[in-house]
């Protein structure tokens, strides 16, 4: 099945996605006739589990399957794969009537989700959001103002995080279905790169759910279970764009001529050609290391154990490695094409785009380097 998943993804990455990325870096609305395809194709949703409707791909084999849909458009594999992140949560934090009904949804019609964390103030200091619940009866009061999500006007539904009005301490991640009252999604973003993807400001005002909606656990806790599956597939992501700026420079390669022979034939192109391509072996073993350790925190069937491990060194390290190098392979490629590749005339100069973001969302490289330090470099007795 992992082979065969792999497969129908490069199959339809290279025939229904290739041909489009460039009406794709067009900011078309969601949800759009290739995400459709995508569901027409067996392929939405991937890694959902078998009797939710999904193909059962484990995040290994998702590493491999967004590397795919990356060479075709980066912005096109991030909408897919990001539901990873709300799902993973709901999945194994949800009350199971809750995530079996919703994951279903998922499963049999194709849908997506978002995760509405980041606010504008707060930035990357999570304990610092303002967004709101409060408890009334049976029910959740949410308030508040986000700042980037992806996949929200399309989700079927949100996953809110928020600390508690009465005690400021508490943090939670809280369903909320897209047609809630009072859930509006305000503005969308005019992204540099990624804009096959669709990005919003959200806002909250006396949104009302059942109590019931609350996953269970320290919401920032909650979300670091998540953010290891979403940051370990945004790594994989930089392998794609990596592997289509090599074989777009050996394409080139092939007809540019360099005092009197093909650039194919120079010594120095040669060298650089092979210097990405170790990259991105290091990056996909990365990749695949790190996807392979939250695989089996997840098949053991504990979601504690999960809890317990928090943000993942190994993810850590993907996202942070394979930002810096997918960057310099980027900025190589580019290089390579002269000032054909500081143009919107080749596809070049998008893939210098999209491989930016993978050092900005989730974490840039900085936080990434404070989470590393602070969880495992750092004496244990130190440690947060």
């Amino acid at each position: 099945m992992t082979n065969e998943l792999v497969q129908r993804a490069r199959t339809f990455a290279r025939t229904v996605v290739l041909p489009r990325a460039g009406w794709l870096d067009g900011l078309p609305p969601p949800p759009t006739p290739v995400s459709t395809a995508l569901h027409e194709a067996g392929l939405s949703n991937w890694w959902l589990p078998v009797d939710v409707g999904g193909a059962g791909g484990d995040l290994r084999t998702s590493v491999d399957v967004v590397s795919e849909l990356a060479y075709a458009d980066a912005g096109f594999a991030f909408g897919s794969f990001l539901p990873v992140l709300g799902t993973t949560m709901l999945q194994h934090f949800g009350d199971p009537a809750l995530a079996a009904a919703y994951l279903g949804r998922l499963g049999r019609l194709g849908g997506t989700c978002g995760v509405v964390i980041s606010e504008e103030e707060a930035g990357s200091e999570l304990g610092r959001m303002s967004s709101t619940f409060r408890t009334r009866g049976d029910e959740l009061v949410l308030d508040g103002d986000k700042y980037i999500s992806t996949n929200s006007e399309a989700a079927d539904f949100l996953l809110v995080a928020a600390r508690d009005a009465d005690d400021p301490a508490t943090f939670t991640v809280i369903l909320v279905p897209r047609d809630t009252p009072g859930l509006k999604v305000a503005e969308r973003w005019d992204m540099i790169g990624m804009r096959g993807s669709a990005s919003y400001r959200v806002q909250l005002r006396d949104c009302v759910v059942p109590a019931g909606h609350a996953l269970r656990g320290h919401g920032l806790r909650v979300l670091e279970t998540g953010l290891n599956a979403s940051r370990i597939l945004i790594a994989a992501t930089a392998i794609g764009i990596a592997r289509r700026i090599r074989d777009l420079a050996l394409e080139y390669a092939t007809t540019k001529q360099v005092k009197a022979q093909s650039l194919a034939e120079n010594a120095v192109f040669a060298a650089k050609l092979g210097q990405l391509e170790i990259v991105v072996d290091v990056m996909r073993n990365q990749c695949l290391a790190a996807a392979e350790q939250f695989d089996q925190l997840t098949a053991s069937g504990d979601p504690a154990a999960l809890y317990r491990a928090g943000a993942l060194r190994s993810a850590l390290a993907a996202k942070a490695y394979c930002g810096q190098a997918g960057w310099d392979v980027a900025t190589t490629g580019s290089q390579l094409f002269g000032g054909l590749g500081y143009t919107h005339d080749h596809p070049i100069g998008k893939l210098v785009r999209d491989m930016r973001y993978v050092s900005l969302v989730e974490g840039g490289d900085d936080v990434m380097r404070d989470l590393v330090y602070t969880r495992y470099v750092v004496p244990p007795a130190r440690r947060r």
